[in-house]
């Protein structure tokens, strides 16, 4: 699932960003995993959301002009019996790629910011 690496790059960013260890944009980027441009695209969003970043050219890295923390929740719970039908149309089949998926991705993320 997309949704647990874009949490896990938005937790690795900022944990970078409040320690002041981005290095330049593209090590940056890398230690990320994303490109550069796409860093770029990532550190708007964040602006976008009030978050007060800069870059320092002699220190060469990105940091936060004051305090600043990100803070992400997700709910998990359990489909029903009738919320399964209504979503795979009661095929056996999808419950069980459901399933496997959900549970191989949560026991490979942690979503602590």
């Amino acid at each position: 699932m997309k949704v647990f690496e874009y949490l896990d790059r938005i937790k690795t960013t900022h944990k970078l960003i409040s320690n002041g260890t981005t290095g330049t944009p593209e090590e940056f980027a890398d230690q990320v995993g994303v490109s550069r441009s796409r860093l770029y695209e990532l550190l708007d969003e964040f602006k976008f959301r009030g978050a007060p970043i800069s870059y320092s050219k002699t220190a060469k890295t990105f940091y936060y002009r004051e305090p600043y923390d990100i803070s992400v929740t997700c709910h998990f719970r359990p489909v029903t019996d009738t919320e399964e039908k209504n979503i795979s149309g009661g095929h056996f089949i999808s419950k069980i790629l459901f399933s496997r998926t959900i549970h191989d991705e949560i026991s490979n993320v942690s979503l602590y910011c």
